[in-house]
């Protein structure tokens, strides 16, 4: 790795890395962060050393999501085909046990880090990658993503962009797979707490049916045992608090909550415990806490679905911190 005037880290074609990807470090404080090219994935991020998200090892591939920005959809498209302007489209299937194509299209691209005349930056506090993505048979759409993770004093920021420069309309959506870590203990010793009201209702293909008032292991307004809740599912009608935010809590045995939130840009959650992981060695070893522009199957839907015009810049902000 060499790095440029700026603080902003540069990766030769033929630079080795582990399978992660590159990594980027990020320090203010007692906070600490990894992001990775592959995927702009957040990789780790610690308070005092107790994780806030957990972490997985830099020479394995991101085993459940972990840290990926899902776009541009989050979550299942079912049978990878939706219509966009009268025209037919087809993405592969990612999920064939589902056949649903999952978590859009960026997860294991590599980004590349930009330079930014900024001191949080310099500083190695925070850094920016972006991915011109290619257009495709499934997806002949010309769009620009940007995302900037920054340590600061109140935990860690993230803020994403995608920018049309095609000619035609594009659909979009976007989410993030952070997984909140339970410290020490196990999940099983955990409370779960997410600001939202509404339960998405889903079929056997985790695809949404409709929507009702959340209740019983789904009402999670107030904190609620982990060893009560097996989840992996959508809530809308978000709750917000004085500063517009809205929550996912986890606190652990040690009194401590990792928390995740995001700014009225994004009204949707989904929120994962990990019980019917395909990667059985990573089942409930934490919370997945997931902002998202939209619900599953939008771009069939419609529902909560960006039209990025050409020329037009969608943006959203969400972050982390340990409570």
């Amino acid at each position: 790795m060499t790095t440029a005037s700026s603080g902003t880290p540069a990766f030769a074609s033929t630079t080795p890395a582990p399978l992660s990807g590159h990594q980027i470090y990020l320090a203010l404080d007692d906070q600490q962060a990894t992001v990775t090219d592959v995927g702009a994935k957040l990789r780790r991020y610690a308070v005092g050393g107790r994780d806030v998200v957990v972490p997985f090892d830099e020479d394995v591939v991101a085993p459940a999501g972990h840290g990926a920005v899902l776009a541009p959809w989050p979550n299942r498209l079912r049978d990878g085909r939706y219509s966009w302007d009268g025209e037919e489209l087809q993405v592969a299937i990612t999920e064939p046990e589902r056949g649903t194509a999952l978590h859009g299209l960026v997860m294991f691209q590599r980004w590349q880090p930009v330079a930014v005349d900024d001191a949080a930056h310099r500083a190695g506090a925070a850094t920016t990658l972006e991915l011109r993505m290619a257009p495709g048979a499934g997806y002949p759409f010309d769009v620009l993503l940007r995302i900037t993770y920054r340590l600061t004093a109140s935990g860690l920021h993230v803020q994403a962009s995608a920018t049309n420069l095609g000619t035609r309309a594009a659909p979009y959506g976007i989410g993030f797979h952070p997984w909140l870590s339970p410290g020490e203990g196990s999940l099983d010793d955990c409370t779960i707490r997410i600001d939202a009201a509404t339960h998405v209702t889903v079929d056997d293909r985790l695809l949404p049916t409709g929507t009702e008032p959340v209740s019983g292991m789904y009402d999670l307004r107030e904190p609620r045992p982990a060893a009560e809740v097996d989840v992996d599912d959508a809530f809308v009608d978000v709750l917000r608090d004085e500063d517009g935010l809205s929550w996912i809590r986890l606190t652990g045995a040690d009194g401590r909550t990792a928390a995740v939130w995001m700014d009225e840009s994004m009204d949707t959650w989904q929120a994962c415990t990990g019980d019917h992981l395909s990667v059985v060695e990573w089942r409930r070893t934490g919370l997945a806490a997931e902002p998202m522009s939209c619900i599953a199957d939008a771009f069939r839907t419609g529902e909560r679905l960006v039209r990025l015009e050409p020329g037009a810049t969608h943006e959203v902000t969400w972050g982390a911190a340990l409570l």
